[in-house]
């Protein structure tokens, strides 16, 4: 990584709701030696969260402000030739994120994002994956909710067994919070392009190289009750499989046969039917521009739930891993999700990027790939909890089916 620039980090972003939450981490701890900036289009903006941060920390009242644009690409090179990371929380990634990708592609910039979004994250890899690795550029998506707990969690878990054999996990997700306006708008976007996201889907997996000798793939389950969750469980087809396949294809820690299954977990069936019949409505909606813009409207960009709110949003992540005859349980849990947590999350990665001793690496990474261990540890440190519950002997589990 270059060491010769004016900022170890910069945040793009800083004036939304989950980046002002970001801003807010880093000002509250960011190591004192950490030279940090704030970049964005309205200066009026930055410089009003810049004086909510002095409050915070009185050396903020002299941090840096760099002028960014997501439309203007020579404004987001200049941003990043003067820095060594990246953190942008400037979304629908679909629809500003991918100029910046390219800056620190071709720039040898380290960057993080909170995307959930599929199609983005592949169509990156495909038009910038071959710079990024030229240049040692890391460029890591998800750095959120979506998909760290469940990254990280089910690199945790399969550290526990043994590395030999198959190796199945099963992670079951239990949440409660509520959305910002960005996060609704993503969530629509994502829902409105399902086409576009299966083409962006075989574009990469026509380009990208899979291990000769392991295997590693995500599984659907079947919905039904589970012992180890104690909930009813539905298949979640979100962002979070495909990151935690790509880690165990490229971490041999996984072993040479891993497959991972993705749930919701509700403690009540009711709630479960419900949930499903929820998210289909909005799918539906989404296709429909008119009621797509209705649904925005709802909350809008750089809106959230308040402080009181997110004190009492919380999420825990089970994981049921098995190697033959070996067994672990395990669970990451934490507070807020989608903000607190989320803003703490995408902040120590880049603090991560930036002072740890990391693989030598570059391209598109998964979080745990690019951080691993040294994530974990600093996660921890914050507050989120990566525990062990159990460890018995067992028979592998039977409940899968093959995605492919």
């Amino acid at each position: 990584m270059p060491t010769d620039r004016a900022h170890d980090v910069v945040l793009f972003g800083a004036t939304g709701f989950t980046g002002g939450l970001t801003a807010e981490y880093l000002a509250a701890h960011a190591p004192a030696d950490c030279r940090w900036a704030l970049a964005g289009r309205n200066r009026a903006k930055l410089e009003a969260v810049r004086n909510r941060l002095a409050e915070i920390n009185p050396d903020c009242e002299k941090l840096p402000l760099l002028h960014a644009d997501a439309n203007d690409a020579a404004s987001l090179r200049e941003v990043a030739d003067k820095t060594r990371v990246v953190i942008t929380t400037v979304g629908p990634y679909m629809t500003y994120g991918e100029s910046l990708v390219a800056a620190c592609a071709d720039a040898g910039t380290d960057y993080v994002d909170l995307t959930g979004e599929p199609e983005f994250a592949d169509l990156m890899y495909v038009r910038y994956q071959a710079k990024a690795v030229a240049s040692g550029a890391r460029i890591i998506h998800a750095c959120g909710f979506d998909s760290i707990p469940h990254d990280l969690g089910a690199y945790f878990t399969v550290r526990q067994l043994p590395q030999d054999r198959p190796i199945h996990v099963d992670g079951f997700l239990r949440a409660g919070g509520q959305p910002s306006g960005g996060t609704l708008a993503s969530a629509l976007n994502i829902l409105s392009r399902t086409t576009q996201t299966r083409d962006a889907a075989k574009q990469r997996k026509k380009i990208e190289p899979k291990p000769s000798t392991r295997s590693a793939r995500a599984v659907a389950g079947k919905p039904g009750r589970d012992d180890v969750a104690q909930s009813w469980v539905v298949p979640l087809p979100t962002i979070d499989p495909q990151i935690v396949a790509r880690s165990a294809r490229t971490l041999d820690v996984y072993g040479p046969d891993f497959t991972y299954s993705h749930y919701a977990a509700v403690k009540r069936l009711p709630m479960l039917a419900g949930g499903a019949i929820g998210i289909g409505a909005l799918a539906g909606m989404a296709q429909i521009g008119p009621l797509r813009k209705r649904l925005e409207s709802l909350r809008k960009p750089g809106d959230g739930p308040s402080e009181t709110q997110r004190a009492k949003s919380w999420f825990t992540v089970r994981f049921h891993g098995t190697a033959g005859d070996a067994e672990v349980v395990t669970e990451v849990s934490g507070g807020d999700p989608g903000y607190g947590e989320t803003s703490k999350m995408l902040a120590e990665s880049a603090l991560c990027l930036a002072f740890d001793d990391l693989p030598k690496r570059a391209g598109q990474l998964t979080p745990a790939a690019a951080m691993g261990d040294a994530l974990i540890e600093r996660l921890r440190r914050a507050g989120i909890r990566f525990e062990v519950l159990t460890g018995k002997p067992t028979q592998p589990p039977s409940r899968q089916v093959t995605l492919g």
